[in-house]
């Protein structure tokens, strides 16, 4: 059995064994919950029982109600405006995205998690997980299909860039909990049984090293999110996944 091959199977199996169990009640504030895998967080959420402040910057664009649900409107990137926003909460769980620019540099990610990571010390909140994407490392594309490197890499750049460097900030945080989940493309598909490989690494690899896949579904990524609430596997680490 190869090493990554081996690694695979201990990863799965690690998660298998730290998989929340049901009635384990937590606060989350929720950040990009109007985005389309921000809504289906807060939805499963709901329904495994916690209770969410979903942290929006437009109160209309989130139609999900439920006595467990609040939701406030904030900015983003004023660490005053979510402190009040964070107190309480066991956790943050951050689906924010920020489109792809040709004319500028996006800096939306770093922007934004220094904000966060501010408001979080002030209110005492001590974790986070949040999500950025496979290949955020300039030099990860290198064994993607063709299409992937050479058409899609070059257009997502300056998002995977401004990903990097968000993560690489995390990486210099030593007083909060933080979890870098990294998902393949995105497909608007619900949570399924699937099986979910990971990887500390920048995409998941089969066993010659190449990528297994290249998309899964929001729902699968919204449930490894959520599992890892009460799961230290990943503790001050990115993690690749995808669906089996």
């Amino acid at each position: 059995m190869s090493f990554l091959r081996h690694q695979h199977m201990m990863n799965v199996l690690h998660h298998q064994n730290q998989m929340p169990s049901r009635g384990v009640s937590m606060k989350i504030a929720v950040l990009g919950a109007t985005g389309q895998t921000g809504q289906i967080v807060v939805r499963q959420a709901l329904q495994q029982g916690h209770a969410v402040t979903a942290v929006v910057r437009n109160l209309d664009k989130l139609t999900v109600r439920h006595d467990n649900l609040k939701v406030v409107e904030a900015d983003i990137f004023s660490a005053d405006s979510l402190k009040s926003h964070f107190e309480g909460s066991d956790v943050v769980v951050s689906c924010l995205g920020f489109s792809t620019s040709f004319f500028s540099n996006v800096t939306g990610y770093t922007e934004s998690m220094s904000a966060v990571i501010t408001a979080m010390r002030e209110a005492r909140v001590n974790s986070i997980i949040t999500m950025t994407s496979w290949y955020t490392d300039p030099n990860s594309g290198t064994q993607s299909p063709y299409l992937i490197r050479f058409l899609l890499l070059p257009l997502i750049r300056s998002v995977l860039s401004n990903m990097w460097e968000m993560e690489q900030y995390l990486r210099q945080v030593d007083d909060v909990n933080w979890t870098v989940v990294r998902p393949p493309g995105l497909k608007n598909l619900p949570s399924s049984a699937l099986e979910i490989l990971t990887h500390e690494g920048y995409f998941v690899p089969d066993k010659s090293g190449r990528p297994v896949g290249s998309a899964m579904g929001r729902g699968d990524v919204a449930r490894f999110m959520l599992s890892l609430l009460t799961s230290n596997a990943w503790v001050k680490k990115g993690v690749a996944i995808i669906t089996k």
